[in-house]
């Protein structure tokens, strides 16, 4: 039995019996190591418990692996994906006169024919193929110098619905025998090249650059640049 006592038979002496008690010791501290590895065990998984309730205690494995992350830029990308930028766009009219004239008094042949053209003129920077080289930025990634093509004039877009005729007059003669029906085709034509001229010489071009920049400082900011925004155009 392990922690009894075992009689076992002795000699005599003296007339008196000897009793001889033998205990297991092995048995005894075979017990007592299985407590301890039983508390050791409770005492890891109460502390366990504890470090996940209260977030205060993280494991960690010493044999684990340490992560490192890199990530490029994301300017060049996040300005490249624009393609181009619609920036600015202006709405023009302009009233086209065609006159036809003969021998003849003008009652009887000829023509004065006024035309309104509107249209609208839009200006754009295009950003497709904006390389590394045009996008400088600071060793602190704060600061940023971006150099921009200048912006670009769209060809005039005339609006059919308000462009229209507005007054004619014609001879006797044209009412009666001239019937083109290309008649408003060179009224087209002029009305779009006249704003085409109009456009290029407004303050379209510099309404753009100032939306462009606005723009991109916007969108500079937003990615985390907070120093100084130097855009250029060229």
């Amino acid at each position: 039995m392990t922690g009894e006592e075992k009689p076992a038979p002795g000699s005599s002496r003296d007339g008196q019996t000897q009793i001889v008690v033998r205990t297991d010791s092995r048995r005894g501290l075979r017990a007592t190591l299985v407590r301890w590895g039983l508390g050791a065990v409770a005492l890891v998984v109460a502390i366990t418990l504890l470090g996940a309730v209260t977030n205060l205690i993280h494991w960690r494995n010493p044999f684990g692996e340490t992560t490192t992350l890199r990530s490029s830029p994301v300017l060049l990308k996040s300005i490249t994906d624009l393609k181009r930028f619609e920036a600015a766009s202006g709405e023009f009219q302009v009233v086209v006169e065609k006159q036809s004239s003969s021998i003849l008094p003008s009652f009887l042949a000829g023509s004065d024919t006024f035309f309104l053209g509107d249209g609208t003129v839009g200006a754009y920077v295009e950003f497709g193929n904006l390389g590394a080289d045009k996008v400088q930025v600071s060793s602190d990634r704060l600061s940023a110098t971006i150099t921009l093509p200048k912006p670009v004039l769209d060809p005039t877009a005339l609006d059919v619905h308000k462009s229209y005729i507005i007054g004619a007059q014609q001879g006797l003669f044209d009412r009666l025998f001239s019937s083109d029906p290309n008649a408003v085709q060179p009224l087209l034509e002029e009305a779009t090249k006249q704003i085409d001229g109009a456009a290029a010489k407004s303050q379209l071009v510099s309404i753009a650059e100032k939306d462009t920049t606005q723009m991109l400082e916007g969108l500079l900011h937003s990615l985390g640049f907070t120093g100084t925004i130097t855009i250029t155009y060229k």
